[in-house]
């Protein structure tokens, strides 16, 4: 099983931004065919895609994920990272086009969509396949609420009945030891071993993307391209799933 994960920044490009967050607010001209290029090659079976827009002003009423499973012959599945409550899309309108999504090889027939308890943007899609559970989160940007997230994580993951994996970006600013709790108690295993950067794209220093595996999967292959298509780079996985 192959398995890619990236922060695509609402398809905005992988520039060095002028000011802070200048980076979100452009539109997304051709950098989403080429994050699509980019990705047809490495024929991954499952796709987790952090930062991604279904239709606003940056996409021309578009959604992303959409696009880009059509373009591989995929099939995808999105949800906005807010509540429908929460107060900040509501201020920032094009803000309740943000969210995550998978899109795979295989057809979709059980996906669920979580919300932490804490935390502006909260949302976790759990994607169950045959013989593989995977998770999908974005984690906050504030330290204590990422710890809070952590362990509403954990509670949810504990209950996966087959393998799983958690992947996305953890947001760990300060760095990689944030996590070694979490790894503890679940018992999950760092793919990244090496604790390579992801971001930012165009001068790699910080751990923030992780794909975290559990008992019943073999990694056979791990790896960072070096793509600046976005503020992150993307990781790619190649598994062996116990009964698959």
């Amino acid at each position: 099983m192959k398995l890619l994960v990236y922060n695509i920044r609402y398809g905005t490009g992988g520039k060095k931004p002028l000011f802070p967050w200048s980076g979100y607010l452009q539109r997304t001209h051709g950098t989403l065919t080429e994050i699509t290029e980019f990705i047809r090659p490495m024929e991954p079976d499952i796709i987790g895609l952090i930062e991604v827009d279904s239709g606003s002003y940056r996409t021309g009423k578009k959604n992303q994920a959409q696009i880009i499973a059509e373009a591989l012959g995929h099939y995808h599945t999105y949800r906005s990272k807010y509540l429908e409550h929460a107060r900040l899309p509501k201020v920032l309108p094009f803000m309740d086009k943000q969210g995550n999504a998978f899109i795979t090889r295989d057809s979709i027939t059980n996906e669920r969509f979580h919300y932490f308890e804490k935390g502006v943007k909260r949302l976790v899609i759990e994607l169950e396949m045959e013989n593989v559970v995977v998770f999908l989160v974005h984690l906050a940007l504030n330290y204590r609420v990422r710890h809070h997230q952590l362990r509403d994580l954990y509670k949810l993951v504990k209950e996966a009945k087959k393998p799983y994996i958690v992947a996305g970006d953890f947001n760990m600013l300060w760095g990689e030891h944030e996590i070694e709790l979490f790894l503890a108690a679940t018992g999950l295993e760092n793919a990244n071993v090496q604790n390579k950067p992801s971001f930012p794209s165009w001068s790699p220093r910080r751990h923030l993307d992780f794909i975290l595996y559990s008992k019943g999967i073999q990694l056979n292959r791990f790896e960072i391209p070096h793509v600046a298509l976005s503020d992150h780079l993307p990781l790619f996985c190649d598994f062996d799933v116990a009964g698959a």
